[in-house]
């Protein structure tokens, strides 16, 4: 399961169940997401190092969605 939480709210703006942790997978609860809150200007999309979240896919479409990255330290326990 991937979740996408508000992060001014904490509430779940987009979600997405598999058997897998894919990027597609992930992707799947971003474009949800983003139906219910259209990209703006500025908008940041913070994650933690989960492979999913890393991979080239992934970062390629946020990257060409023009939503800035940012990646919780290595070790941070505190994102799961």
């Amino acid at each position: 399961m991937a979740v996408m939480l508000d992060g001014f709210s904490r509430r779940c703006i987009g979600w997405a169940l598999d058997q897998t942790l894919e990027a597609e997978l992930a992707l799947g609860a971003l474009r949800m997401a983003l139906q219910t809150r259209p990209v703006q200007p500025g908008l940041v999309h913070h994650c933690d190092r989960g492979g999913q979240y890393a991979s080239e896919a992934y970062t390629s479409w946020l990257l060409g969605k023009q939503i800035r990255i940012s990646m919780s330290r290595r070790g941070n326990p505190y994102d799961n």
